[in-house]
C-alpha cells in the first residue's frame, strides 16, 4: 500500500539523520579553487551537479526502486558494480558508500524491510534510496526525485557556510531548478528498465579531481 507523497518528503528531508549535512557535494573545494564565488556561479554549479552526478544517481535509484518492487534481488545486485564503475574518484566512491551505509542504518531502524539486508553492509547511497522508496510504497520517479533533490540541496545548504551569499539567492536557485529536477527524474525513470550496463554514465572530471584534493586537506568544514 502506497503512503503517497508524505513518504517522499521524509526521504528528501535534510533532517533525516543519514549524514548528508556533513557533505558539501564538492562545493567546498570548488569555492576554494575560486570556480564558484557568487550566486550566479553557484547556480551553474548546482545545475552541472544535477545534470551529471545527480542524473546518474537518479537513474540508479530509479532502477533499484523498480527491481526492489519486483523482488528481483539478483538483478538488484548487478547495479552495485555498475555504479562503482561510474564513479572514477576513489574518494567519491567512499563517500557514496558511507552515505549509503548511514541511510541503510536509518531506514533499517525506522522502517525495517527484508530488501535492506540484500544490499550488504556498505552499498552506494542511490541504491539504498531506491530500495527505501520501494519499501515505503513509492515509485521510481519519487526515488529519482529524492536523490536529485539531495544532490543539489546539500551543496546549497553548505553555501551559507562557505560563501558570503544571501540565502534568498540560494533558495531562488533551488526554486528555478525544480522544473529541471522534474525532467531529470522522468528521464531517470525512462532508464529504469534497461540492463544495468546500459544505465547513464555521465562524468564531471573537475569534481573528481577536486574530491581527491579535498580529502588531503588537514582542515576542512565538510567531509566532502
Amino acid at each position: 500500500m502506497t503512503q503517497g507523497q508524505a513518504a517522499l518528503l521524509l526521504l528528501a528531508d535534510g533532517r533525516l539523520p543519514a549524514g548528508g549535512y556533513a557533505h558539501s557535494g564538492g562545493l567546498e573545494s570548488t569555492v576554494y579553487a575560486k570556480r564558484v564565488s557568487n550566486a550566479a556561479e553557484l547556480e551553474q554549479f548546482l545545475i552541472g551537479r544535477a545534470e551529471t552526478a545527480g542524473f546518474v544517481a537518479a537513474a540508479f535509484a530509479a532502477a533499484a526502486c523498480t527491481l526492489a518492487a519486483r523482488n528481483d534481488i539478483a538483478a538488484l545486485a548487478t547495479l552495485e558494480p555498475e555504479l562503482d564503475a561510474r564513479i572514477p574518484s576513489p574518494e567519491l566512491r567512499s563517500v557514496s558508500r558511507t552515505l549509503g551505509r548511514q541511510l541503510l542504518r536509518v531506514m533499517s531502524s525506522i522502517h525495517p524491510h527484508p530488501h535492506f539486508t540484500a544490499l550488504g553492509t556498505a552499498p552506494h547511497q542511490p541504491l539504498v534510496m531506491g530500495v527505501a522508496a520501494a519499501a515505503l510504497g513509492l515509485g521510481a520517479r519519487e526515488a529519482a526525485l529524492a536523490i536529485l533533490h539531495e544532490t543539489i540541496a546539500g551543496p546549497a545548504a553548505a553555501a551559507a557556510k562557505l560563501m558570503r551569499i544571501d540565502p534568498f539567492d540560494v533558495h531562488g536557485a533551488l526554486v528555478r531548478a525544480t522544473g529541471r529536477l522534474d525532467r531529470l527524474a522522468q528521464a531517470a525513470v525512462d532508464h529504469a528498465d534497461v540492463p544495468a550496463s546500459d544505465l547513464p554514465s555521465l562524468g564531471s572530471p573537475l569534481t573528481d579531481i577536486a574530491a581527491e584534493h579535498h580529502r588531503r586537506w588537514n582542515v576542512r568544514l565538510f567531509a566532502s
